[in-house]
């Protein structure tokens, strides 16, 4: 067994193995006649080929990164932007790999993508709306599906995931790369040793300024901003509470049970619009999304998470990454650990730690992760991890059960916000295998 498998796949299966051994590979029989997709290993592969659904900003990167990462194969991408599924086959063709097919023929053309029979995943960059649809049609048409975050904004539809990927046994995969992040993997191996104790409490947030990108005249300023005039809630709740969910084992002997959420009035984004585009259409849109949502999550077990949205104030990028137990506390931005018993009643570097606790992963990976970028490594290590357990035959890191879970605060931090912070249940996508 390799270090990178005993990093990641030993430590979520065997640390937590007493909790999960009776939902192992498919055994446990579930509601709707289907069996759990928790822990079922894909079919190991020689060469990991895959279809690409939206290559602009974010989907342009997933064609660099996996054309870096070797027994890949990218087989098609599909655009509705034509030059934009050009510029992925010129890049393609500039690394030396075979031109990837091209699929331009309207908004549904992705259909076809997925139909094609030479795919074991299709990867999904495209606009909050398309999520869903697109990896419904992977997976029904046989491939496994890898989709970019929030996978769903609604709990009908993280529903349809859950559904769909039990019955036709195929992964459906939240590409939350800040789970990859090396302070996140490093004190998520801090939290499987014990050093933390008996976890209570997390942080997580996306607190970032998105202003400029939210009112631009072309790629995500084209739809990002629509959600801010008719939802108000926590519009992005992946890249905190992935992290978090990990350290909690969320899905892996936990569940989340109940959020509480209220949002500030609307006065960022309104006063930066009416500031820089005066006089125009832009100018005379209504916002109606909080600038600052916060919404506390309880856990099944009694652990709590604070989690917050804000895109639109002046400030620095923030995650919060905090996590707090009965023997000590790590708080991230900068990263900051403090354990019972230490000398001075202070803060402490998390690099004293490094020597022991940092993951496998970047240890072998991490210096062509940063060479090759996209924030900060995570991405590469992202797509590297996921390749590695297709081409091994490995369970995901995440699956749906994760997707629908991380996905599910958005929606019911809206419906929260609407009856004026009342408390709202979770479902139980596991159906209580957790």
């Amino acid at each position: 067994m390799s270090e990178n498998k005993l990093s990641r796949r030993e430590i979520l299966q065997t640390a937590t193995a007493g909790v999960i051994a009776g939902t192992m590979a498919g055994a446990t029989p579930r509601a709707n006649g289907a069996a759990t997709m928790r822990n079922v290993p894909f079919t190991a592969k020689d060469k990991v080929r895959i279809g690409l659904i939206g290559v602009g900003a974010r989907g342009s990167e997933h064609v660099r990164i996996l054309l870096a990462i070797d027994n890949v194969e990218l087989k098609a991408v599909c655009d509705i932007d034509a030059p934009k599924v050009a510029a992925a086959q010129k890049r393609a063709r500039d690394a030396g790999a075979p031109e990837p097919a091209g699929y331009t023929k309207g908004e549904r053309d992705f259909e076809n993508l997925c139909k094609r029979d030479d795919l074991d995943l299709v990867m999904i960059a495209t606009p909050w709306d398309w999520h869903v649809p697109m990896a419904l049609s992977a997976m029904e048409n046989g491939k496994h599906a890898a989709v970019e975050v929030p996978a769903s904004f609604t709990i009908a539809d993280c529903w349809k995931l859950v559904d769909t990927s039990e019955k036709t046994r195929r992964h459906c995969i939240q590409l939350e790369n800040c789970c990859y992040g090396y302070n996140e993997m490093m004190v998520w191996n801090m939290v499987r040793a014990g050093l933390f104790g008996e976890l209570t409490h997390g942080e997580a947030a996306y607190l970032h300024d998105l202003r400029t990108i939210l009112t631009e005249d072309r790629s995500e300023g084209l739809w990002r901003r629509i959600p801010h005039t008719k939802r108000n809630g926590n519009l992005y709740p992946t890249h905190g509470l992935g992290p978090v969910a990990h350290y909690m084992n969320i899905n892996r002997g936990d569940r989340f049970d109940s959020i509480v959420s209220v949002s500030s009035r609307e006065r960022s984004l309104t006063a930066y619009v009416k500031k820089t585009f005066p006089g125009t259409a832009k100018a005379q849109e209504k916002y109606v999304c909080g600038d600052m949502n916060t919404s506390i999550i309880k856990t099944a077990a009694g652990l709590t998470i604070l989690l917050q949205h804000n895109v639109v104030s002046p400030r620095p990028y923030d995650r919060l990454n905090m996590i707090s137990g009965s023997l000590g506390v790590f708080r991230d931005y900068p990263p900051r650990i403090y354990f019972d018993g230490m000398k001075e009643e202070s803060w402490h570097e998390i690099t004293d730690f490094k020597d022991q606790y940092e993951d496998q992963l970047w240890k072998r990976q991490g210096e062509l992760a940063k060479k090759l970028g996209g924030h900060g490594g995570m991405d590469f290590l992202m797509s590297w991890r996921l390749m590695q357990c297709m081409r091994e035959g490995l369970a995901p890191d995440m699956d749906v059960y994760d997707a629908a879970s991380w996905s599910a605060p958005g929606p019911l931090s809206e419906a929260s916000v609407a009856a004026g912070g009342a408390p709202q249940k979770f479902p139980d996508f596991m159906r209580s295998s957790a």
